[in-house]
C-alpha cells in the first residue's frame, strides 16, 4: 500500500510541478486572508487543544489514521498524535463538539478543507518527506510550543533546507510538497493547529483536478467513517 501511495503521489506532484512555480513559504495575508480569524482566536484554540491533551493517550497516532504515513509517524517510537476535526471537507462531529470555538471558525472559513490539532511527544522527529499535491496549502499555527534556554520556540520546521521556529500565536503558510521535516527538541509536548487550505489561482485544468482529488478523498473519509465510526475520535 505504501509503495502504491508513493507512486501515485509522485505522479500527482509531477503533474502540478510542470504547471506551477512558487516559493515554499507564502504570504498568508495574500493566499489565506482567513488566517486572521485563527490568529485572533489562538488563546481560545490553545485552551481547546489543551483539553484534548488531557486525554492524549486516547488520541490516535497519525499512522493509525493513515497507514501510508507509518514511515514518518512511527519512525522513532515517539508519538505524533492527530486530533482531526475536518478531513477533505468532511466534518468529524464528535471531535468538533469538543472544540466549539474551532468549529465556529471552520464554519466561517470554508476554504479550509482539513483541520487537526497536532501533538508531538518530547524529542519527536518527523523525517523529511513531501506532501501529495499542490492543490492545497498547509497553515501551521503554534498553540503550545515549548521554548529553549534562549527563549526560542524549541521546535524546528525545516522547509526546503530553511529552519522556521513558530511560537505560540504565530502562523506560517507553506507549500508542503517541498521537502520538509520537523525536529522537536523539548522535553515537553508541542501542540499546533494544522489547516489545509484550498489553493486559489490555479490554471483551470488543475483547479478541476484538485476538485476531483479532494472529492475522491472526501468520499474515502465518508466510507471509512461508515465502516469504522470511531476511527477519528478519542479512543
Amino acid at each position: 500500500m505504501t509503495r502504491s501511495y508513493d507512486r501515485f503521489t509522485d505522479l500527482l506532484r509531477a503533474i502540478y510541478d510542470r504547471r506551477l512555480n512558487g516559493p515554499p513559504v507564502l504570504r498568508a495575508d495574500d493566499a489565506f486572508p482567513g488566517q486572521q480569524r485563527f490568529l485572533a482566536a489562538w488563546p481560545g484554540l490553545r485552551d481547546e487543544a489543551l483539553r484534548v491533551a488531557g486525554v492524549i493517550g486516547h488520541v490516535p497516532r497519525f499512522h493509525e489514521l493513515m497507514a501510508a504515513q507509518v514511515d514518518i509517524s512511527s519512525n522513532d517510537a515517539r508519538d505524533w498524535r492527530m486530533f482531526v476535526l475536518k478531513a477533505y471537507g468532511v466534518p468529524i462531529p464528535e471531535n468538533l463538539a469538543r472544540c466549539p470555538l474551532l468549529r465556529d471558525l471552520l464554519t466561517e472559513t470554508p476554504e479550509v478543507l482539513s483541520a487537526a490539532f497536532s501533538f508531538l511527544a518530547p524529542h519527536k522527529h518527523i523525517p523529511e518527506h513531501r506532501g501529495p499535491f499542490r492543490g492545497v496549502l498547509r497553515y501551521y499555527l503554534g498553540l503550545s510550543v515549548p521554548t529553549d534556554g534562549a527563549g526560542r520556540p524549541d521546535t524546528e520546521l525545516i522547509i526546503d533546507g530553511q529552519s522556521y521556529r513558530i511560537g505560540d500565536g504565530q502562523g506560517l503558510l507553506w507549500d508542503d510538497t517541498f521537502r520538509h521535516e520537523v525536529r522537536h527538541h523539548s522535553e515537553h509536548w508541542r501542540i499546533a493547529l494544522l489547516l489545509d487550505v484550498r489553493r486559489n489561482g490555479l490554471p483551470a485544468d488543475l483547479a478541476v483536478l484538485t476538485r476531483v482529488l479532494t472529492a475522491t478523498a472526501a468520499a474515502a473519509v465518508r466510507v471509512q467513517r461508515a465502516l469504522h465510526p470511531g476511527h477519528f475520535g478519542v479512543r
